[in-house]
């Protein structure tokens, strides 16, 4: 992402989301909206057209749904990343969401300023999950059948027992901060271990270490 604001496509079939988030960025200098969708086809021309930084997605829309517009935009030869905005009564598509390139889940009962501060996450690169989200991803690696498909379980070889260690508490949803508290290490160190990580694993970003994490049985849903 280049300098000035971080630009932002807001995709939601429902007018009054739109307004909300688009008067609150307004108001914050570090965020523009620089279109607005209420489809799924919309936002992935809109996406193409105005090369958002961060589109801020809804799953549920008329056209085309959240998830196969996330599939196409992060598929496509823009540099923007997808923030999905989902509710705990639709958070089963968490998973088809993230296997579609996703950077980031919300949950719209969130605070609007928690949902600004994950697009600036979002935007800087990082990745980040709702834990209501995270918990939901659990259950449904832990539920998912065996004949479902799945990628093939990463190697491990290369992996050192402090980055083993490290994936696991990605795998959590733990921050670099509490990564860093976790395993009496400096944050610096914690970002060094994930970067490495990222790179080792072939993952385009935070999320996808998450879902390794869980494919190499690191993490599992609690009893």
């Amino acid at each position: 992402m280049s300098g000035g604001p971080v630009r932002v496509l807001l995709a939601d079939d429902q007018p009054l989301v739109r307004s909300g988030l688009r008067m609150l960025m307004a108001h914050d200098p570090d965020l523009e909206v620089v279109g607005e969708a209420a489809t799924g086809a919309e936002a992935v021309r809109l996406a193409g057209e105005i090369d958002p930084d961060v589109v801020v997605m809804d799953i549920r829309m008329p056209v085309m749904d959240g998830i196969e517009a996330t599939r196409l935009i992060t598929a496509g030869p823009a540099a923007a990343r997808v923030l999905v905005l989902t509710t705990f009564d639709e958070d089963d598509h968490v998973y088809g969401a993230l296997r579609a390139g996703a950077s980031g889940f919300v949950v719209k009962d969130m605070a609007l300023d928690e949902i600004l501060a994950a697009v600036r996450v979002v935007a800087s690169g990082d990745a980040l999950i709702a834990p209501g989200v995270t918990r939901r991803l659990i259950a449904e690696f832990a539920g998912r059948p065996a004949s479902a498909p799945a990628r093939s379980p990463r190697p491990v070889e290369g992996i050192t027992e402090r980055e083993r260690e490290v994936l696991t508490l990605v795998g959590r949803g733990r921050s670099n901060t509490e990564i860093a508290e976790d395993l009496f290490i400096t944050v610096a160190t914690a970002k060094s271990h994930v970067s490495r990580l990222l790179t080792k694993l072939d993952a385009r970003d935070r999320v996808q270490l998450v879902i390794t994490a869980y494919e190499m049985g690191l993490v599992t849903l609690p009893g």
